[in-house]
């Protein structure tokens, strides 16, 4: 049959309605119960949106004191083997959100499912509107489309939230990431050394063997070792046993500082005579200090001298301020002799210092000051009083192998310093044209040497627990901050649009009376048997010809037993009828 044909179908013979021998509820048994589905409750919609909103609070303090706490704590080893971290971190959130997303689908699917009926109980629908219309077949875009066409508000903003939710699961999926960082736990160290003079010192194997570290680090490039940074030298301490190698631990220790107070000469005579130099060097502390080489022993010279007239009288040598001085002869150059000097007068100082320790490689970090040192000791108090061994020149010693070492130290330092400078990229003699050069150079490697000697010879055994924090990288978990804002506005969003939209549907369904669920076939049968409109229609109608034949009618919901009643547009009898003491809706035939 084509369109043509079923357009011009004749409307079948005239109907007749029944619903007035249908009992009055209540009048002849007890009136059914009204029936309305849990999840569009106005109590049950509200515990969701309370729910949703209050999990939308959680997630936006949740994000803050993961920011504020560097996370929240994971174990190491993962719990259950067979699945990651990361997986659980991205399957639990989403396993949280399907009770809230699989309510908000149902509520939407069962607003759609009441709109006919909805419609019906308003009354004067046509057939599109009522009886025809159908929102659960079609997909949720064609709904938006036909509930914005036929302005059915609350239908379009329940689609529209039901489909925003989609997005809730990926963006819970992303809610939560494991994350490699620096955490911080306090826990305690055992402090190994403690101030107190070496008795060994006189020995001078820490300051040779403080030489010969300074000598391969120019060498090889060595960074300070362990328990020094720069002019620092720190107090032995360890972690306590069983933290692992990786990571950083940051105590309260005692540090002592070294300063080797080195200056650039004021002025500097040099004299040559039969193939010796004289050199007399002025500082700007008007400290003089005088030297002599010969040309014959080498165009590249150095050593390093104490400067007793700028020492208080009576200062042994070892404690007496030094000059390093330095000579190059360019052979293939007719210019003069370069000769530099350097004075420096050592200090130190012992304080109670806040340093780290990194655990893999020992290495100390940052040094800073927290209160001067002040418990009972022999380095800062007693007969060294707080003077610092020079470490280059010692007071002579009748003991070959102590005077070995002397002269090993006394030529291996300055040494040092001339290989350093000779590795700079214009060369040695770059040094000598720059007054401050060889000033920075002696500063450097002299610093280091005494800074490593320190340790041996300022620090005795000590075995004491001290607190510490324990810096390591952990894995911890965060709450990722676009993932929970969105998600946090949008679960507002829907909690605030799905509570507004059940509550206006609620007032819209109040006189609706549904006693059973509307969707089984005895359910349709028992609402439009005794209607009489089902006469206009075949088995066989496709919508085109349903909507043909139930033209010109307009359906509504009886008020007194609940049935679909269907009447003319204009051939509606409104005088009511008293039969057996009910009011009948009595609908003209139709001619």
């Amino acid at each position: 049959m084509n369109e043509s044909t079923r357009a011009k179908a004749p409307r079948p013979p005239p109907f007749r309605s029944s619903v007035h021998e249908i009992p009055t509820p209540g009048a002849l048994f007890e009136k059914p119960p009204r029936y309305e589905p849990l999840p569009i409750r106005t109590w049950f919609v509200t515990l969701a949106v309370v729910c949703m909103i209050g999990l939308g609070i959680a997630i936006e303090v949740a994000f803050h004191v993961s920011r504020s706490h560097n996370g929240f704590y994971v174990p190491e080893k993962n719990i259950f083997s067979v699945v990651s971290t990361q997986f659980l971190a991205a399957f639990l959130p989403t396993l949280l959100l399907v009770p809230l997303a699989w309510f908000w689908s149902t509520a939407d699917w069962m607003l759609r499912w009441y709109q006919p009926y909805v419609t019906l109980a308003e009354g004067g629908a046509p057939a599109s509107r009522s009886v025809l219309l159908d929102y659960i077949s079609i997909n949720q875009i064609a709904v938006l489309f036909y509930s914005f066409k036929l302005k059915h508000h609350l239908v379009y903003i329940s689609t529209l939230t039901a489909l925003i939710v989609a997005l809730l699961q990926p963006l819970a999926a992303s809610l939560l990431q494991v994350r490699q960082v620096p955490h911080t736990i306090e826990s305690t160290a055992i402090s190994t050394r403690t101030v107190a003079l070496s008795p060994n010192a006189a020995q001078l194997e820490a300051f040779l063997a403080s030489a010969g570290y300074a000598d391969a680090a120019v060498y090889t490039g060595l960074s300070d070792p362990p328990y020094v940074y720069e002019e620092w030298t720190a107090a032995g301490f360890e972690p306590q046993s069983g933290v692992s190698s990786s990571g950083t631990l940051v105590v309260n220790t005692t540090g002592l500082r070294t300063e080797v107070n080195c200056v650039s000469t004021e002025s500097l005579d040099l004299t040559s005579s039969d193939g010796n130099y004289s050199v007399q060097a002025t500082f700007p502390n008007a400290c003089i200090a005088s030297f002599t080489f010969g040309a014959a022993n080498g165009n590249q010279q150095y050593s390093v001298i104490n400067a007793n007239n700028c020492a208080p009288a009576g200062e042994e040598i070892s404690f007496q301020p030094v000059v390093f001085w330095y000579y190059f002869q360019d052979t293939t150059a007719t210019d003069g002799p370069h000769v530099s000097a350097v004075f420096c007068q050592p200090s130190m100082n012992v304080f109670i210092m806040a340093t780290s320790m990194d655990l893999g490689n020992s290495a100390l970090g940052d040094c800073t000051i927290l209160q001067n040192f002040t418990e009972p000791n022999n380095v800062t108090e007693g007969s060294l009083n707080g003077r610092i061994f020079n470490g280059v020149v010692f007071d002579e010693s009748s003991d070959a192998y102590v005077a070995a070492r002397a002269i090993s130290i006394n030529t291996g330092v300055p040494g040092t310093v001339y290989r350093y400078a000779s590795q700079q990229p214009n060369g040695i003699q770059s040094l000598f044209n720059d007054s401050h050069s060889w000033l920075d150079a002696t500063s450097k490697i002299y610093t280091q040497h005494l800074a490593v000697a320190a340790q041996a010879i300022y620090f005795g055994q000590d075995s004491t627990t001290v607190p510490a924090l324990l810096i390591q990288d952990v894995p911890r978990l965060f709450v990722a901050a676009l993932p929970a804002h969105l998600l946090s506005s949008l679960m507002f969003l829907i909690g605030i649009a799905g509570l507004v939209v059940h509550t206006l549907h609620a007032m819209s369904r109040r006189k609706l009376w549904l006693k059973s669920p509307p969707s089984s076939i005895a359910s349709i049968v028992s609402l439009t048997s005794r209607s009489g409109f089902g006469e206009l229609l075949f088995p066989y109608d496709d919508e085109f010809q349903m909507r043909s034949r139930l033209s010109g009618l307009q359906f509504r919901l009886d008020q007194r037993t609940g049935a679909i009643v269907a009447e003319e547009d204009s051939g509606f009898d409104a005088s009511d009828v008293l039969l057996r003491g009910r009011t009948v809706a009595h609908r003209t035939p139709i001619s």
